[in-house]
Order: structure tokens, then C-alpha cells, then sequence
């Protein structure tokens, strides 16, 4: 029973640095102008680019990431999977595809882009073997 306590204790924690990916970017250049938020947006190919996995596991899914995001990033994620079973729906697909051709034209993944509300660049990078809190830095670079 302890044991049970426990895990239910450490999900419940979890859940509150839960992150909210967003795939709408309409939605999403909204939410960040009526919160006075910085976008990032994520090109990413979530089951064949091994940097896009790794930048996932190091820093978007680290408590430091989560709980900074949470406060201060509205997240975006235009994923490109290649995987039969976990491809978008034809709307999402077109939405990313578009964002591509936007942002991503030379088509690097992972690609991880800083946006202001009205879409204009602030800054881009790419996967980088750091702590969570420097890339969290590297990320505050561009906001200014």
C-alpha cells in the first residue's frame, strides 16, 4: 500500500509540470498575444530522428523544462512522423506542411524556432547536448 502511495504521489506531482503541446498555430499566436508569451515551435520527426527524440527526452520532458514552460512559452509542436501508423490527419499534415515552408524552408530537425505573437523570428536552434537549464537559457536569448 505504501508502495502504491508513492507512485500516486509522484504522478500527481508530474501532472503539475505536465506541458501543453499545441498543434493548432492559429490558436496558438492567439493564446500567446492575449498572454503576452513567446512561442516555440518545434519541427520535429518523432519516430525517425534520433536528435529530435534525444532533445525530447533531455529537455522537453525535464521537470527544469516543464515547470520553466509552464510560466513562460506557449509550445508548438509540427511534427513530420514517418511511420504509417503514426501519421497526422490530412488538415494537421497540411497545417505543418505550411509551417515548413514558413519556417523551415532548408527542412533541419530537429528545428526548434522562437516566435513572438505575431509569428516574427526571434531566434532558431537545434538539438544540443546541454542541461535543461542551459538550453532554457539559450532560449531566453531571444526573447528580449
Amino acid at each position: 500500500m505504501k508502495k502504491v502511495m508513492v507512485l500516486v504521489f509522484f504522478f500527481v506531482i508530474s501532472l503539475g509540470y505536465s506541458q501543453d503541446w499545441k498543434t493548432n498555430f492559429e490558436l496558438v499566436k492567439k493564446e500567446a498575444a492575449s498572454q503576452s508569451k513567446p512561442v516555440v515551435l518545434v519541427f520535429s520527426g518523432s519516430d525517425w530522428c534520433a536528435p529530435c527524440i534525444k532533445l525530447d527526452k533531455s529537455i522537453w520532458q525535464s521537470a527544469e523544462f516543464k515547470e520553466y514552460a509552464a510560466s513562460n512559452l506557449i509550445l508548438e509542436r509540427a511534427d513530420f512522423p514517418k511511420k504509417k501508423q503514426n501519421q497526422l490527419d490530412s488538415n494537421l499534415q497540411k497545417q505543418n506542411d505550411g509551417l515548413a515552408e514558413r519556417y523551415n524552408k532548408e527542412g533541419v530537425f530537429p528545428l526548434v524556432v522562437v516566435l513572438d505573437s505575431k509569428g516574427t523570428v526571434l531566434g532558431k536552434t537545434s538539438y544540443k547536448n546541454v542541461s535543461p537549464n542551459e538550453y532554457i537559457a539559450l532560449l531566453n536569448s531571444f526573447i528580449k
